[in-house]
């Protein structure tokens, strides 16, 4: 599950029993991601938090499965397969579209944005999370611009700021510490959006 030593469900008390009935889903199943950060469960309820409320917040505007879109993005870019199976999961549950599902990852798989079913919008925050992912120094002021004449508003913006930079840290989590997708059930979420403090995971 990972490389450093991780508290099971049925061996967990005190603080860490309670967050992870809080992210537990089906089971009592706890994701590895959430797992590995057992030995400091104060680590895991920052984690999760950031998570809860930059992709599953109900002031959120731009749609839950595009977001979860740049998450498999900015996944593929770093190489992080836990995250793109994990991710891609969610994106195809909540697109409910089978056949804009494929179209999506395959343009992704060969990193042709372009040639995705997504609109200008869209196309150009994937351009945006490509360039803070890979050159993040390379970043400037027009490249805020260009979102804008998209038709991306400020806050939007930073909500895919958001989530470009949750991924990459969640990507480093789980690149460096080795978790695998074993156990693990794939493309759940954390679904009540309207309540901050519900993290269960379905």
């Amino acid at each position: 599950m990972a490389w450093i030593e991780t508290v099971p469900y049925e061996k967990s008390s005190g603080k860490l029993r309670k967050l992870y009935d809080r992210v537990k889903g089906p089971g009592d199943n706890v994701d590895n991601i959430m797992m590995a950060h057992s030995l400091r469960p104060h680590s895991m309820e920052g984690h999760m938090a950031i998570y809860k409320y930059v992709l599953h917040h109900t002031n959120n505007t731009v749609p839950k499965w595009f977001l979860e879109t740049i998450g498999v993005w900015v996944s593929l870019l770093n190489n992080c397969h836990y995250c793109v199976d994990h991710h891609f999961a969610g994106l195809a549950r909540l697109l409910d579209d089978d056949a804009k599902s494929r179209a999506i990852r395959q343009a992704l798989d060969a990193g042709d944005i372009d040639g995705a079913p997504f609109d200008a919008r869209q196309t150009a925050a994937l351009a945006y999370a490509r360039t803070l992912t890979l050159q993040p120094d390379q970043v400037t002021e027009s490249d805020i611009g260009k979102l804008r004449q998209s038709g991306l508003d400020d806050g939007e913006i930073l909500e895919i700021n958001q989530v470009t930079a949750y991924f990459c840290y969640a990507n480093r989590t789980v690149l460096g510490l080795g978790c695998s997708t074993d156990g693990d059930i794939l493309g759940l979420s954390p679904n009540n959006s309207n309540d901050e403090n519900d993290w269960s995971h379905s």
